[in-house]
């Protein structure tokens, strides 16, 4: 057995794709995941399993599907992957605490890499390493012109995005 986390793409956000967290836990329980636990009603999922991230992927993308009608990217990752991702963060410990940390489905493909590297906007940093997207903002979230939509896109890749609370909190759910 494995653990593993699994974050869902835009579900019960601005009264979208309503999921309440009882609900999360119960798709949880009927896929027999082991010990599973939903961090917020955000889709954060910490389980364990003996199966494999693309299997757990397909899976996880099939039951809500099924469910609710409606398609939610998935991502699935170990908690030693998730621990990387904040250890790689290149911002400073003040910075770092207020970042956003964009988590992609994959290490993109080095050319389109290269054609979004240029794309900054004022008050905002924008750095790409391996499978994660590493964003802050000075002035604050809510006044970004940064679109996750856009990277996603230009990427090839699904993503999805958390803040260094909720990233610092499922490791700690993981490692308990």
């Amino acid at each position: 057995m494995e653990k593993h986390i699994a974050l869902l793409r835009g579900i019960n956000v601005g009264g979208h794709k309503k999921f309440p967290k009882v609900e999360q836990l119960a798709i949880l329980n009927e896929l027999g995941l082991i010990n599973p636990k939903v961090y917020l009603h955000t889709g954060n999922w910490i389980f364990e399993t003996s199966e494999t991230k693309e299997n757990l992927t397909l899976k996880i993308s099939k039951a809500i599907t099924e469910k609710y009608g409606w398609e939610v990217p998935v991502l699935v990752k170990t908690p030693s992957e998730i621990e990387r991702i904040l250890q790689n963060c290149p911002f400073s410990e003040k910075k770092k605490a207020k970042s956003y940390f964009v988590i992609l489905s994959e290490k993109p493909n080095y050319n389109l890499l290269k054609e979004v590297s240029p794309i900054q906007y004022p008050n905002e940093e924008i750095i790409i390493i391996d499978n994660c997207i590493y964003f802050y903002a000075s002035k604050g979230y809510g006044r970004t012109k940064f679109n996750m939509n856009t990277f996603e896109k230009k990427l090839n890749v699904k993503a999805t995005s958390r803040n260094y609370n909720t990233i610092t909190k499922i490791i700690a759910l993981a490692s308990t």
